[in-house]
């Protein structure tokens, strides 16, 4: 006997796996297999199951998944959809990757392993609002004046991460376990003193309820999040560091609390010379509050090892200009379609991936292509979001928008290595998924050592060591070092240009001793410089070339001519007034300076100016050019007197 069945909740291939294994476990199975794409179970049984006995097993498991007759498969995926198009700017993943690639739709934290779950960085035109200071309820998109009050629009600030909002609120609540844990600490540690001055002030008990009172505030809302989450792992028998945590910091806590309600209870080895029973309300708030700073600081590494992506989110413009009956109109990055004209201005960003229509400019792509260089474009050539338009201006028309652009396709990709599961991650899995149980188990086993073997107080020397081992033992960096250290490789290598497809590849780069690299452009500082002024021509020197070359490109708008400009600067040439200054495109400049007529460019510059090149010339150019550089001609009243070479 076979039914199908609809699962709702499956994200990744480690759901599929995990709801087989649950059904698989139903008596009376023979066999099931999942499709994850489909979000359907196939299940084989000798005899009929209640759908009820399903459910009751996926319930157990925590909830996560739900099990449906295949009649209502189609009303539960639309149910989904609708689900996905709620979901809010950010895609939430587990840091230590428990589930594979499975994402959640909230913040919160991961119900396998604890750990506050990371926003993913994503591609979204968030356009500048403006709103006014005394009635914040107003809210535009562009300057004015309020409506209400007539007071100017400031810029509207803009809206906290859900990281940055999590990294506020621990820090906020470390602050404030840190404001009560600290007299605890004091309290505690005056016990050492010969002659303690704080019990000529009150008596020993008295001061374990002062204890008792300040630990509150810790347990209950400073650090309350680690024993659910230790109690999530042990309902689910997911056990992590926070297990530990929870049983650890919860024993010493519960066993003050009763030591300081009912002392008679206790034998007499487990009390003070003045009565009271040792009190551990320091050791669990001390404990608790170094675990919480441990959390603050990994909030404020993950935001870090972001940066690369949100420097590459900061490439995409807000706002764009498109044609619209031959007017300019500004409109907002999530309102441009396919097909729209946009003109682009010197210095800006292009804002999504078209073709140039009309016009041409020389385009920064250092950011795609690593090249140093900007390219030059022209009418049907191709540009892409997030490059940085030259010195003119052009229109375009829109051809990919969206999550369609080469640079929202980057991010992407950036985004999926950062949460790719290195292979070496694999044995810390399993290394942790034992690691925990037999820590319990040591600690009982300490507890009995000490207990029988002790010295006095055996007792407490046993239950202070027990404590010890679960808390000093946490696995939390076991598990934390490998997809930190992704996250932070990949993060870096984006930041510096270098896009890591996934951490396995990032892995095998450690076997790696020979890079191959297709252009020169990819490594170099990236910025064009001088290498060589030569002269053809003995009747010209070198600062004479240099001086006539620095003085067209002051008028040339060529990204090459900066270089030579700032070249010139460096090595204290003059230059002279330039007239009929003209440049042409794909070629070069030309000008008369105090009566010569030059010319400056490429071969077909020269062929412009009617200079010819001899074998020589084009010999000497060679060298440098098989070498990488960049070779322009300066020819004089129609001859070719010398060359710049830049690298």
């Amino acid at each position: 006997m076979e039914h199908l069945y609809h699962i709702h909740g499956m994200t990744c291939q480690g759901c599929r796996k995990h709801v087989e294994e649950l059904l698989s476990g139903v008596e009376g199975v023979s066999s099931v297999s999942v499709d994850l794409e489909k979000g359907e179970a196939r299940v084989s049984m000798s005899s009929h199951i209640a759908l009820g006995r399903f459910e009751e097993v996926l319930e157990k498991d925590g909830g996560r998944y739900s099990i449906h007759k295949e009649k209502q498969a189609v009303e539960d995926k639309a149910k989904m959809k609708k689900e996905n198009r709620g979901m809010g700017t950010g895609t939430f993943y587990c840091p230590m990757h428990c589930e594979g690639e499975k994402t959640y739709d909230a913040p919160g934290d991961c119900p396998v392993c604890g750990m506050d779950l990371v926003e993913e960085q994503q591609l979204s035109a968030s356009s500048e609002e403006w709103t006014c200071p005394m009635h914040p309820e107003v809210v535009k998109d562009e300057p004015g004046s309020c409506p209400i009050c007539g007071m100017e629009l400031v810029p509207k600030e803009p809206d906290l991460s859900a990281e940055e909002k999590s990294y506020r609120a621990l820090r906020r609540k470390l602050w404030w376990a840190v404001t009560f844990t600290l007299p605890i600490f004091l309290i505690a540690m005056s016990e050492m003193l010969p002659e303690n001055p704080l019990y000529d002030l009150m008596h020993q008990k008295y001061w374990n309820a002062v204890q008792f009172i300040l630990s509150l505030p810790v347990v209950f809302y400073a650090t309350w999040m680690f024993f659910e989450r230790a109690y999530r792992s042990i309902s689910t028998w997911k056990l992590n560091m926070f297990t530990l945590i929870g049983i650890g910091a919860g024993v010493a806590w519960i066993f003050s609390v009763l030591a300081m309600l009912f002392p008679d209870f206790f034998p007499a080895q487990f009390k003070t010379e003045s009565g009271t029973v040792h009190m551990y309300f320091e050791a669990a708030t001390v404990i608790l509050t170094l675990v919480l700073m441990g959390q603050v600081l990994e909030a404020r590494a993950h935001s870090k090892t972001n940066t690369a992506v949100k420097e590459l989110l900061k490439l995409a413009p807000n706002k764009a200009i498109k044609m619209v009956d031959g007017k300019e109109v500004e409109v907002r990055i999530e309102d441009i379609e396919i097909g729209d004209i946009l003109k682009v201005k010197p210095g800006e960003k292009i804002p999504v991936d078209g073709q140039i229509t009309q016009g041409g400019s020389s385009v920064d792509e250092s950011m795609i292509t690593g090249e140093p260089i900007p390219a030059d474009k022209g009418e049907g050539d191709r540009v892409s979001s997030g490059t940085i338009n030259g010195n003119q201006s052009f229109l375009m028309k829109a051809e990919k928008v969206g999550s369609d652009t080469l640079l929202a396709q980057i991010i992407t990709m950036v985004n999926q290595a950062s949460r790719s599961r290195a292979p070496i991650q694999n044995l810390a899995d399993k290394v942790s998924a034992y690691f925990v149980p037999i820590v319990v188990i040591v600690a009982v086993i300490t507890f009995g050592i000490w207990a029988l073997w002790g010295p006095e107080p055996a007792y407490v020397y046993a239950l202070v060591n027990a404590i010890a081992v679960l808390i000093i033992a946490c696995p939390c960096a076991l598990g934390l070092a490998t997809p930190m250290s992704v996250m932070v490789g990949v993060g870096k290598g984006a930041q510096n240009g270098v896009l890591i497809k996934n951490a396995e590849a990032l892995e095998k780069m450690n076997q790696v001793d020979t890079l191959v690299v297709d252009k020169t452009g990819t490594i170099t500082e990236g910025k064009p410089t001088v290498d060589t002024v030569g002269s053809f021509d003995k009747a010209y020197s070198e600062d004479q070339i240099l001086s006539w070359i620095v003085s067209l490109n002051r008028n040339s708008e060529h990204p090459l001519a900066e270089a030579t400009v700032i070249y010139g600067e460096e090595k204290g040439v003059t230059s002279g007034e330039v007239e009929n200054f003209n440049a042409v495109t794909g070629k070069g400049v030309e000008g008369s300076v105090n009566g010569k007529q030059l010319a400056l460019g490429n071969r077909k510059m020269m062929e412009y100016a009617q200079a010819s090149l001899s074998d020589r010339m084009q010999e000497k150019a060679g060298e440098f050019q098989n070498a990488g550089k960049t070779v322009s001609y300066l020819a004089a009243d129609g001859k070719v007197i010398g060359f710049v070479a830049l690298g």
